[in-house]
């Protein structure tokens, strides 16, 4: 059940990836390219400043991706503290007199409170999409 879980919320987040790779990310990356081939076809720059030009072009790529890795981590990290807040709750109710049975009952609500982040966290999946759209394309110069 914990497994189906996590390919779950895996599944969601690749789909967002790739909503942000199609809608932001690859228009980015090629204006990215286009400036970078007009940096090179300046043949009146020295190679220093076509260094600088290039990574002067590569600015709002990088910034976009640490934005995203931030926020990928971010997800990632809240997603474990419900699990932790999961494991905690069952250690609490372990005693040494815990028999079988009780612990076997414990293994399913530990069970069902996996589920239930991987579940809470996906329904966050929408509004955190929309967020990063929202920063990504501020962040693309209005000139098209």
């Amino acid at each position: 059940m914990a497994e189906l879980a996590s390919a779950r919320v895996k599944e969601a987040i690749n789909a967002l990836l790739e909503d942000i790779d199609r809608s932001c990310m690859r228009s980015m990356q090629r204006d990215m390219h286009l400036c970078a081939a007009k940096c090179c076809d300046n043949r009146s720059l020295s190679m220093e400043e076509t260094h600088h030009c290039i990574e002067g072009c590569s600015k709002t790529i990088n910034e976009a991706q640490t934005f995203m890795q931030n926020e990928l981590t971010n997800f990632q990290d809240r997603i474990q503290r419900c699990v932790m807040q999961c494991q905690d709750n069952i250690r609490d109710k372990i005693t040494p007199s815990t028999t079988e049975a009780e612990v076997s009952g414990f293994k399913k609500n530990f069970e069902s409170c996996v589920v239930k982040c991987a579940d809470t966290h996906i329904d966050l999946i929408p509004s955190t999409l929309k967020r990063m759209k929202e920063v990504l394309q501020s962040k693309v110069p209005s000139n098209k």
